[in-house]
């Protein structure tokens, strides 16, 4: 009975590290190095070391300001009769030339 005591308390000792990060973003790789080179003092320091070490904050990213869309009025083909994107010199319905459109105000 107490050489069972005295395993399971060892395991525990022995993945102390483990079970400190178990709740980390990098907690598998505290195992890994905590599993295989635990044995060695050096190993299980480094291990529990990472394992209490702070975590560097994770950057929040903001997204970027979106404004609304600026409307623009089509543009009205001279020679088609057809309205198109105002963008472009030529209108991509007919391939006629765009002219400067007089535009109303009020």
């Amino acid at each position: 009975m107490a050489a069972l005591l005295l395993l399971v308390v060892g395991f525990l000792l022995y993945f102390l590290p483990s079970l400190i990060g178990s709740k980390r973003r990098n907690a598998n790789s505290i195992f890994i190095v905590n599993l295989f080179l635990g044995w060695t003092l050096v190993g299980w320091v480094v291990a529990l070391a990472w394992a209490v070490a702070a975590e560097p904050p994770v950057p929040v990213v903001a997204p970027a300001h979106v404004s609304a869309p600026v409307a623009r009025t089509p543009y009205l083909c001279n020679l088609c009769g057809k309205y198109s994107e105002p963008s472009g010199l030529f209108c991509p319905l007919c391939g006629a030339k765009k002219l400067p459109q007089i535009t109303q105000t009020s």
